[in-house]
């Protein structure tokens, strides 16, 4: 048993923000007090001092890549999970571009087996389309009977409109979400920094926002004519969002996720810090930035997610038009919300929060997390003006812009079912 005192609790879910302690039994929350709770006579129990500290439910990850199988040199499932503990995540979502990608039952389950042994909840992504080749679609029904809790061809857009509305379809039918990369590659002169003066500075064409927004466009009015649930990942351009808010309010189940490295950084970033800024969809201008922030102050974005892509040194240390696209995430996601969203007042505590875990449990069909008595003990403990420098990462990746910022929001525990699987915090705090 675990209690947690003094304690900032933060439920999103409820909308509460109130001084309390929580006890942890048998990997539920037993009960909830802003006094001393009556305890039984327990000589296991373990006080965690939380004063000054926040407590909130564990975060979620609708996107990251952790590599398994095929590409374990950059990132597996264990040092993945790893890193999304360090962060403060108690589930995350694994994406289906692996080799092989992860378009059959066993490969479903072969991962989810291997997620079991982290301490963490490692969901697993299937393909929509057998190989990622965009010609035909997988048995979803039979990938999902297998665990699969989303459908993704991540990494490749699905341009095959016909192929994509009988996709959504059957998903529909499922009630399981089918989640988009959308950059069309005809508006693509080269992926990874937007088309634009610093493409231009580097030689190169870029990629165009509308290579987004076109697709975008296409695939809300499919999501609205099939009924289906449907994400836009990682969305980075201002008129996509106007597209997204459009479609909302004409009633399409559309969803969208923003980077942390989407509301933070622009194009400039690539001038910077070269490779370590490249990603797919690009970085893009100040307006679209701040169209993506106002995206997330009005709900049209519903969605935090990192898209924790690692890659080794040596991929990053190519020239950029020949260096993979994709950051690090997980271990600064949390915090750059907190530095660049709630600190400068563009969202309040219990907003972000509710992107980072309310959210993506609703989307995913997972229980609600909440700080009520028999949720789910999955918590993280943070102290939200705390700073500390990005870097030492626990990923085998270190490609992040981020490293060397002083930044806001630092996880001092990650619990999972009522277990401390990450703790940083002064040893006289737990008794």
């Amino acid at each position: 048993m675990l209690l947690i005192k003094n304690a900032t609790l933060a439920d999103p879910a409820g909308e509460m923000m109130q001084k309390g302690d929580v006890l942890l039994s048998d990997g539920k929350i037993a009960a909830i007090g802003s006094e001393d709770l009556h305890l039984p006579s327990d000589e296991n129990l373990e006080i965690l001092d939380a004063s000054g500290l926040v407590l909130a439910p564990g975060l979620i990850d609708t996107h990251v890549h952790f590599r398994d199988p095929g590409y374990t040199a950059k990132e597996d499932i264990d040092t993945g999970a790893t890193a999304a503990k360090r962060g403060g995540f108690t589930t995350v979502v694994m994406m289906a571009n692996t080799n092989p990608v992860i378009d059959t039952s066993e490969l479903v389950k072969a991962n989810l087996e291997k997620g079991k042994r982290t301490g963490i909840h490692v969901l697993q992504a299937a393909a929509v389309t057998r190989g990622m080749h965009g010609k035909e679609i997988n048995d979803l029904e039979a990938l999902a009977n297998a665990g699969a809790i989303c459908f993704t061809d991540d990494g490749l857009p699905i341009l095959n409109e016909d192929l994509l509305r009988k996709a959504l379809q059957k998903a529909a039918a499922l009630g399981i979400p089918i989640s988009l990369h959308e950059e069309d590659p005809a508006y693509i002169a080269s992926p990874g920094v937007n088309a634009g003066p610093v493409a231009e500075a580097l030689g190169l064409g870029g990629a165009t926002a509308y290579a987004e927004e076109v697709l975008v466009a296409r695939d809300v009015a499919l999501a609205k004519d099939t009924g289906a649930s449907l994400v836009i990942q990682h969305i980075s351009s201002g008129k996509s969002v106007t597209l997204l808010r459009a479609a909302k309010a004409l009633g399409a189940n559309v969803h969208a996720e923003a980077t942390p490295h989407h509301f933070s950084l622009t194009e400039e970033a690539v001038l910077t810090h070269g490779t370590y800024a490249r990603m797919n969809p690009p970085l893009r201008t100040e307006a679209d930035r701040q169209e993506i922030i106002r995206g997330l102050q009005d709900g049209t974005i519903d969605l935090i997610a990192t898209d924790h892509a690692p890659h080794t040194t040596e991929e990053k240390a190519r020239p950029f038009a020949k260096a993979p696209s994709g950051i690090i995430g997980l271990e600064t996601s949390l915090a750059l919300g907190i530095t660049n969203l709630v600190r400068p007042g563009h969202l309040s505590l219990l907003a972000l929060l509710e992107k980072m875990t309310v959210n993506p449990a609703r989307l995913l069909g997972l229980p609600e997390p909440r700080l009520a008595v028999g949720a789910p003990a999955d918590l993280v403990l943070f102290a939200p003006d705390e700073s500390f420098v990005a870097g030492n990462y626990a990923s085998k990746a270190e490609n992040s812009p981020f490293t060397g910022q002083t930044l806001y929001g630092t996880v001092k525990a990650t619990i999972c079912g009522g277990e401390i699987v990450y703790q940083n915090f002064a040893s006289n705090r737990l008794k």
